[in-house]
């Protein structure tokens, strides 16, 4: 990695005076055109003459700043927003420096509309974005040299970091030219259809490009959430109630603030805080608390097991009736009229965000404003939210975005920050809030408990002529935004019904799926790959059995249901790499899946196709992955590197989520406590990981959730292949493992 101003490159505390260049340079004042320049000139009026925000600024040194808009928490967008911009700006990538961008509207995603990290569409919403404003700031070199050197733009070519006339044989690099341009009152205009690069004339983008923020974050340098200090600054963990809203009656408060270093015991409405002037007394303080909840709640009479039980009546009963999400043609017809119809139902169980670092916020709360400091995936929100919480104006927040420790959609809920603001007003000074491992497992937002029920109407061939999918659960929706979001989504929950459709799988004409709703009684939310991860693998799984019961191949038999060149590539291609249809070790066997991810337009999400080799313990019921071959098609890619990291890393957690994660309750408790109970994939259990990336072309798709959804029906498909069993309860425990086996 070429050395850089390492300080600068990951500091996210830099002083909005200091980031608009009151020094001498040459700073672009180029927007989005999503926050408006005068959204821009509001956010930033401390800079003076460069009021509108920056993504590019250039030094006489050669030096070239490029903001990252968007929160890094691993998926690696601090290097591959960047990249985009210094592509079209034709930049030396080893002169860059990347620094994380401010708060403001300038900086909103396009979907969005706001500074916001979910879904695995931050590289597709900025794409073309970036891509204008790194054209527009070579535009205003190209012009600055045409000027001084008196020769028309159009005879100016670039080189990395260098304007060039071929002409005469002249070159001026990027750093001299900022010692005399000024930038244009207003950004050129970009047509992309002509102005931007083709991208076989690409340097930067696809190929392998180390991260910006690898040397920091291996060296303990990177700077996270946790790591923020404040002077003055006490120290809080909070409690939260163990149902969905419920909240304090009463707590031994007085008892507690006469501890060593206790600061004080702040009530609030969903919990109590233990503030003290060090954690370590925080904790042991918060030891001795006892609080009285609130009682009569939905939520109190959550008892998972029970509750499965119901989802699958709810199922089953067609009175009760779903939600349509997805249809096309006359799916209920079509199973009707069937020859055979194929009937299968799949539950899968709450599970954990676990993150490795505890959520965590530090709020200053002064007369005239707020700061924030914190890892988040909303920084946004963060801004709207704390300041509702507070009776101010978002204007008086000001957040200093800082690396996530792992976010995975625990960190796109900032109640972390609202309740350290809450708690720094209360004391009077400023707070760093941390939850232990144990009240945020208790108080977690949990991907969503569900039963499936597949109906699939065959005709006399065997042919699928009609699909009929009931997902049954909680909204998602409504709790992570707020009450009557998915009714403003025409009572479609995206985040809880993705998934649910075959999109690729063309030739089966007549499909439905419904959402069959349950009351809102937890705290329900985004979990990497969202609904994908359960509502695949019932889908990939049943298709599974079809094909076993018309004694066809897996794969030959999903190549049947599609046409689409896409979906056959990544499908022929990993069945080369697993050498399927070839004679296996004894004892082992293979399993395939494929899924679309595609949270807005599945047709244009990507693809990826799974083969899993695992064996099977028949005595401990212990399932073992020995291989695991994916092939995947997310259009074009801008890192290959990052894109194979953020690949094995969603295998990685869809492997542990399919055999070993759970979240139970009883009588609305959580029952696990940490991770000596809610069970994670170790690194000795992790299989051999193999990754082939189909290159496609623009724009570039979805990479960071993209490996989660084909993990589970890979690993159920190979069971049956081995055992003649099959798997329906995600995670497969080694309980479940065993019953399966003896059915």
């Amino acid at each position: 990695m070429v050395e850089r101003d390492e300080a600068r490159l990951l500091d996210f505390n830099v002083s909005r005076r200091a980031f608009l260049g009151a020094s001498a340079g040459l700073t672009f004042a180029i927007t989005l055109g999503l926050g408006g320049a005068g959204g821009a000139r509001k956010a930033h009026a401390a800079g003076g003459a460069h009021a509108l925000n920056a993504y590019v600024s250039i030094e006489p040194n050669g030096t070239i700043r490029i903001q990252a808009p968007a929160p890094e928490m691993g998926q690696g967008v601090m290097t591959g927003l960047p990249l985009i911009v210094a592509e079209e700006l034709d930049a030396d990538w080893s002169r860059v420096v990347v620094e994380q961008s401010p708060i403001a509207p300038a900086y909103h995603h396009p979907i969005f509309k706001a500074q916001y990290v979910v879904a695995s569409i931050s590289t597709l919403g900025y794409f073309m974005p970036l891509r204008v404003a790194g054209a527009q700031a070579r535009r205003v070199l190209i012009d600055a040299v045409a000027e001084k050197w008196g020769v028309p733009a159009a005879e100016l070519a670039t080189e990395p970091s260098t304007v060039v006339h071929a002409a005469s044989g002249r070159k001026i690099s990027y750093g001299e030219v900022a010692a005399f341009a000024k930038p244009p009152a207003h950004p050129p205009k970009i047509d992309p259809a002509k102005d931007l690069k083709p991208g076989d004339r690409f340097r930067l983008i696809g190929r392998p490009v180390e991260r910006v923020d690898v040397v920091a974050k291996s060296t303990g340098r990177a700077a996270y959430g946790i790591d923020a200090r404040v002077p003055g600054m006490a120290y809080a963990t909070l409690v939260r109630a163990p149902v969905r809203g419920s909240g304090p009656m009463s707590a031994n408060a007085d008892a507690v603030r006469k501890l060593p270093g206790v600061v004080d015991v702040v009530m609030l409405g969903h919990g109590v805080a233990v503030v003290a002037d060090t954690f370590a007394a925080a904790l042991k303080a918060r030891r001795q608390l006892k609080v009285e909840w609130k009682k009569g709640l939905p939520g109190d009479a959550i008892d998972t097991d029970r509750d499965l039980e119901k989802y699958l009546a709810d199922g089953r009963d067609m009175k009760h009736t779903g939600v349509v999400f997805h249809s096309a043609g006359d799916a209920a017809g079509a199973i009707k009229g069937a020859a055979r119809v194929m009937v299968g139902e799949y539950l899968s169980d709450h599970v954990y965000h676990a993150q490795m670092e505890p959520m965590n916020s530090t709020a200053s709360v002064r007369p005239d404003g707020v700061d924030i400091w914190v890892g988040t995936q909303a920084p946004t929100r963060t801004t709207l939210d704390v300041a509702a919480a507070l009776g101010i104006g978002a204007d008086k927040v000001h957040v200093h975005q800082h690396f996530l420790g792992g976010g995975f959609g625990r960190r796109a809920t900032v109640e972390a920050s609202v309740d350290a603001a809450l708690i720094a007003k209360a004391v009077g000074r400023p707070v760093k809030l941390v939850l232990s491992r144990e009240d945020d497992l208790a108080a977690g937002t949990f991907r969503p408990m569900t039963t499936q029920r597949i109906e699939a109407g065959l005709d006399a061939s065997g042919r699928i002529v009609g699909w009929r999918q009931r997902v049954v659960g909680e909204l998602v929706g409504d709790f992570v935004y707020q009450p009557g979001y998915v009714e403003k989504s025409k009572n479609r929950d995206v985040i809880f019904m993705s998934g649910a459709m075959l999109p690729y799988y063309e030739k089966v004409a007549n499909v439905q799926s419904e959402h069959v709703r349950e009351p809102e009684r937890t705290r329900v939310a985004a979990w990497r790959g969202i609904g994908s991860g359960y509502t695949k693998f019932a889908i990939e799984s049943m298709i599974d059995e079809i094909a076993h019961a018309q004694k066809a191949d897996p794969l030959a038999y999903r190549l049947s249901l599609t046409d689409h060149p896409r979906a056959r590539r990544v499908l022929e291609k990993v069945a080369e790499m697993s050498g399927w249809g070839k004679q296996r070790a004894s004892g082992t066997a293979l399993g395939l899946a494929f899924a679309e991810y595609g949270l807005f337009a599945p047709k244009i999400g990507s693809l990826v196709a799974a083969v899993a080799e695992i064996s099977v313990d028949r005595r401990s019921g212990r399932i073992r992955v020995h291989n695991y071959w994916a092939a995947a098609d997310a259009g074009l890619v801008v890192n290959p590197a990052g894109f194979q990291a953020q690949m094995e890393s969603a295998i990685v957690w869809g492997l542990s989520s399919a055999l070993k994660e759970q979240v139970t309750m009883t009588n609305g408790v959580v029952q696990q406590s940490n991770f000596h109970e809610y069970n994670i994939l170790r690194m000795s259990e992790v299989p051999a990981i193999h990754v082939e990336i189909l290159r496609g072309p623009p724009p570039p798709t979805m990479v960071g959730e993209l490996g989660v959804p084909s993990a589970a029906p890979a690993i159920a498909n190979a069971f049956f292949a081995l055992t003649g069993k099959r798997l329906r309860h995600v995670p497969f425990t080694p309980a479940r493992v065993q019953a399966a086996l003896k059915a």
